[in-house]
């Protein structure tokens, strides 16, 4: 009698929940994957960038053939799709990074010159999870890019761009001081609450991977703006 009434006793919402989580397996590896590789250039291809930009940009190749090869392989097509997308987020960071850092006008342009590509894709049917993912961290790019001219510090990031290594925590300290306003405050809200509800939308409207790649990708904007706004904090 009392094992009985301790197996009802489980919540239904914790049965379904359990349940969730062994169905969604895949798609929570593919949305920790896709945050992976956003967060990746970060703390890779930002340093490596900024001293060799021509062996970040060579290094594209070797994103996209290793996607394509992966591709060709049934048990890591889903993978390789993934990389591919990366690949376009690579060579666009490589070419503004490397080249144009100091200008905010030409980021989002030079970011979005895979979009083409992705769209081309989704057309024709190839490579959707990795197109999704470029287009959620282009979405996350706008979004950011947004924030950035909204509090009229387009000024700072060339400063910042420009200057000595050893004069960027006075920028960034200066940068951390405009942000200390209950106008920001509000602002950086209204853009967080946005990215919040694309990263729900995108994981509850479907099961599909593309769209797990796509929250991924959104969400883990969050992430490496929270990083950056704590390094100006604390510089």
């Amino acid at each position: 009698m009392s094992l009985s009434y301790s197996n009802n006793a489980s919540p239904s919402w914790l049965a379904s929940a359990i349940d969730w989580l062994a169905a969604s397996r895949l798609q929570i590896r593919v949305f920790a994957v896709s945050l992976a590789l956003v967060i990746l250039p970060v703390f890779v291809q930002a340093p490596l960038v900024r001293y060799f930009p021509w062996v970040s940009l060579a290094m594209t190749p070797l994103w996209l053939g290793l996607g394509a090869w992966m591709m060709q392989r049934s048990r890591l097509h889903l993978w390789g799709d993934l990389i591919v997308g990366f690949g376009w987020i690579w060579l666009t960071g490589s070419i503004y990074w490397g080249w144009f850092r100091w200008d905010p006008l030409v980021h989002l342009p030079i970011e979005a010159l895979g979009l083409p590509i992705a769209v081309v894709c989704l057309q024709w049917g190839w490579g959707r999870v990795g197109s999704y993912f470029f287009l959620g961290s282009l979405l996350g790019t706008a979004v950011t890019d947004l924030y950035i001219n909204w509090m009229h510090l387009f000024p700072t990031w060339q400063q910042l761009m420009l200057s000595d290594p050893d004069v960027a925590p006075l920028v960034l300290r200066a940068a951390s001081v405009t942000l200390e306003s209950d106008v920001a405050a509000c602002r950086a809200l209204v853009l967080v609450l946005f990215l919040l509800v694309a990263t729900a939308i995108a994981l509850t409207t479907s099961r599909q991977l593309a769209w797990w790649a796509f929250g991924g990708a959104v969400f883990s904007t969050l992430i490496v703006d929270g990083l950056f706004f704590l390094t100006a904090a604390l510089a």
